[in-house]
């Protein structure tokens, strides 16, 4: 299992624009990739955004990355303070209830 990351901090009250945002173009962008497994979205209290997606392979976590990246810098700049950061790599502990 591979995980790609992004992360990025969000303008003051901007959760709910973001999530809506995030529902209708981040997910379908990510959930096309092949090997896609699942997809998941953190806000932190600091407004720190944090998306984690799960692939089945490297590359797959990697096209996620360039893909998620290429729509942030489009739909999502005007809502963050900064450009998103990526990086992707193995899985190597992971548990499940």
């Amino acid at each position: 299992m591979y995980a790609a990351i992004r992360q990025g901090k969000a303008k003051t009250g901007m959760a709910e624009e973001l999530t809506r945002r995030i529902k209708e173009g981040a997910i379908p962008i990510i959930s096309g990739v092949e090997g896609f497994m699942g997809y998941y979205v953190v806000y932190a209290p600091d407004d720190t955004v944090t998306a984690i997606s799960l692939f089945n392979n490297f590359a797959g976590a990697e096209e996620a990355n360039r893909r998620a990246l290429a729509w942030i810098e489009k739909d999502l700049a005007p809502l963050l303070t900064g450009p998103a950061t990526a990086m992707a790599g193995p899985v190597i502990v992971h548990t499940l209830a």
